[in-house]
């Protein structure tokens, strides 16, 4: 039997650096990444999560020499500025190509939507002895939203991280957080469930990761356009920290830093 741990929480912020992710403000490239990401430090941020492909629903393939292409201008910014040193950098990406690339410049983490699909991120991952996130989607980013269903979403979700935990393992990764993927390959009931329901995924003994900002759960509940939803993603992050969630992956670092704190700062408060 796994015992459950108690981790502290850590802020992941967003840097995209492509032109078509829904939340334009995350959307940065070259020099402009670097300021964003030296802000987010400041702010609050543990850790920085760099993307250069969408995983909107709807989103087309990109190759990896595209991806590359996208990501290889801030990855050397960082490097040479050795920004690595004041934080952890994690690769948002599932091609091998990209994040060799990324680890051979100091990033310490492989955040794989795809939870490990590719023996070779699993062989890269292990090698440079990176930390995993393992996250679950139904499909892939085309099709993921369209009718998504489940037997039961939270024990589907529960056997494929069993499964992947164990590749994981045989191929000798140590560090690994699980991402239940809202959003992705799910409804606006499933992804409720999972968040009222994240607790039952600490008995693997990983850090769990949330990433719902933004995104269009918050619309689903009340009509909200993207740059509104803040509200409703603070909401989210809040309880999921309530119900296990250690590691939040966000567009609003300063907020999100402050709002965490002021939950911290009542849960240590006196109980009469």
């Amino acid at each position: 039997m796994i015992i459950q741990k108690n981790f502290s929480t850590k802020i992941m912020g967003v840097i995209n650096a492509n032109e078509d992710s829904f939340f334009k403000e995350s959307r940065l490239i070259g020099s402009s990444a670097i300021t964003k990401i030296e802000q987010m430090i400041d702010d609050g941020a543990s850790i920085i999560d760099i993307g250069g492909v969408s995983s909107k629903p709807g989103s087309e393939f990109v190759s990896p020499d595209e991806e590359l292409t996208r990501v290889k201008p801030i990855l050397d910014l960082i490097y040479e500025q050795k920004l690595y040193e004041k934080i952890e950098f994690s690769l948002d990406s599932y091609e091998p190509l990209v994040l060799k690339y990324a680890l051979d410049r100091g990033f310490r983490i492989v955040n794989d939507i795809t939870g490990l699909s590719n023996d070779e991120v699993c062989i890269i991952a292990a090698s440079y002895d990176a930390k995993v996130v393992i996250m679950h989607m139904q499909n892939n980013p085309e099709n993921m939203q369209i009718k998504p269903e489940y037997d039961d979403v939270i024990l589907d979700i529960d056997d494929f991280f069993n499964k992947r935990i164990k590749k994981a393992k045989s191929f000798g990764i140590k560090e690994i957080v699980l991402d239940v993927g809202i959003g992705f390959g799910k409804t606006l009931e499933h992804n409720l469930k999972l968040l009222r329901n994240l607790e039952y995924f600490k008995h693997f003994g990983y850090e769990l990761l949330i990433g719902a900002s933004r995104k269009s759960m918050i619309d689903m509940i009340i009509p909200t356009s993207i740059e509104e939803r803040l509200p409703g993603t603070l909401a989210i992050h809040l309880e999921a920290i309530n119900t296990g969630a250690s590691i939040i992956r966000c567009h609003d670092v300063k907020e999100h830093y402050q709002a965490i704190k002021v939950q911290e700062a009542i849960k240590k408060a006196e109980i009469l």
